[in-house]
């Protein structure tokens, strides 16, 4: 039996709900070159309905991100065939020392309370941690994949 394909057009807040749950995506960025720079990253949504990734300083994405903030998203369902969704935004960079309570929300944006979040501050101090923060200027349907593809 074949799977039929789906495209399913959401308001903003249906495409916030959708993203939640799910924290895999492959994040887009452009290089200096003009050419496209794409890396599977770990994310959450913020309070604000931003996407949020942690990444170090020296990272191609950072890079990209301070000089070319368009960027784009696929954020992917935990299951491979699951749906999936395109997000296009202006991503910004946060570095230390702002960057810390921004890595606090991201955390509980993904994984819940942490046992001891002073040890986790200081950890993302160490590590030189910073936040990329995505503003989602539009997005595609919620798709799924299948034969034939619906309507």
């Amino acid at each position: 039996m074949s799977k039929i394909a789906s495209a399913d057009r959401v308001s903003f807040a249906e495409l916030l709900e959708f993203i939640r749950p799910r924290h895999r995506a492959t994040f887009v960025t452009v290089k200096k070159s003009g050419e496209l720079q794409i890396s599977p990253v770990t994310c959450g949504v913020d309070d604000e309905g931003r996407i949020v990734i942690s990444t170090y300083p020296e990272r191609a994405k950072a890079a990209n991100v301070r000089r070319t903030p368009a960027v784009s998203l696929c954020i992917h369902s935990d299951e491979w065939n699951g749906p999936y969704v395109q997000v296009n935004g202006t991503a910004e960079l946060i570095d230390l020392p702002d960057s810390v309570e921004p890595l606090v929300d991201y955390y509980r944006s993904i994984a819940g309370d942490h046992p001891d979040w002073d040890e986790y501050r200081e950890a993302m101090r160490k590590q030189g941690k910073s936040l990329i923060r995505v503003t989602v200027d539009s997005w595609g349907p919620i798709a799924t994949g299948g034969f034939p593809p619906g309507r």
